[in-house]
């Protein structure tokens, strides 16, 4: 059965990936670099590489069940499964270890609704969803740690420890909202018990905060263009795969 998408057309890349296609060649070459196409036992992949990584963002990308993506890929549905449940670890962001001295960070909760109850809970949005701590550089507004997933009614300040986040940003100085209150982030100027208002130079330092701070905002709207962290239908350590993976999109994009 042959299939209607394919990375050797140049024209389905951009709508799938967000990449150009010189900049998914370049994804490409790495994953192979790193083992993904290595020679496996069993019964060969039908597609090539390049393929299979489009069929990942595909998914990704539209959030089509297996029964309608496949045909596209001309593949049956379990092989479409099995490239995703492959490949998807393989795409993931690798956090950043080090940071310059002069780097500051902006950190923010996002909730992805999620269907595998074991590892959500119903939140602020009415659905059972994933807490996902992620963390921007404020200068570049690329991605550098997106923390383990979280039941969705755990709040931002705690999963800011227990995600690892925190771990891995050490002691970079990170921004961040007020519901992170106690854990050492930058985060605004709040009223006094009994104090009417805060003093000016408070207010324009609280303005400037929150408009740096927009930037993680606006991060989390383009890697939300991604129809399955809108409804994940993946289970275990499959969201987290998601989200490391679409951050991993969202940097390679950026950086042009």
């Amino acid at each position: 059965m042959a299939g209607v998408i394919t990375a050797s057309e140049p024209s389905w890349i951009a709508p799938f990936t967000g990449l150009s296609p010189r900049q998914f060649g370049k994804l490409v070459t790495v994953l192979r670099r790193e083992g993904s196409d290595a020679v496996r036992r069993g019964r060969p992949w039908s597609l090539p590489l390049e393929d299979r990584a489009l069929l990942v963002a595909a998914y990704w990308r539209t959030n089509l069940t297996m029964r309608q993506l496949a045909p596209l890929f001309g593949v049956s549905k379990s092989a479409a499964d099995r490239i995703i449940d492959h490949l998807g670890p393989m795409l993931a962001l690798q956090p950043r270890k080090r940071f310059a001295k002069d780097t500051v960070l902006i950190v923010d909760g996002t909730l992805v609704p999620t269907r595998d109850h074991t590892i959500a809970e119903r939140s602020k949005n009415y659905r059972y969803s994933t807490n996902h701590q992620v963390v921007i550089d404020a200068d570049t507004r690329l991605v550098v740690v997106v923390g383990r997933p979280l039941a969705g009614n755990r709040n931002d300040c705690k999963a800011w420890e227990e995600s690892g986040a925190k771990a891995a940003v050490g002691n970079t100085v990170t921004i961040a909202d007020g519901g992170y209150p106690g854990t050492g982030l930058v985060i605004p100027h709040r009223r006094k018990r009994g104090q009417a208002e805060l003093p000016d130079w408070k207010e324009e330092h609280n303005k400037s905060h929150k408009q740096v701070r927009a930037r993680v905002e606006r991060v989390f709207a383009r890697m939300k263009t991604w129809k399955i962290l809108r409804d994940c239908r993946l289970k275990g350590d499959g969201v987290h795969h998601v989200m490391l993976g679409i951050a991993r999109m969202h940097n390679l994009a950026l950086a042009g």
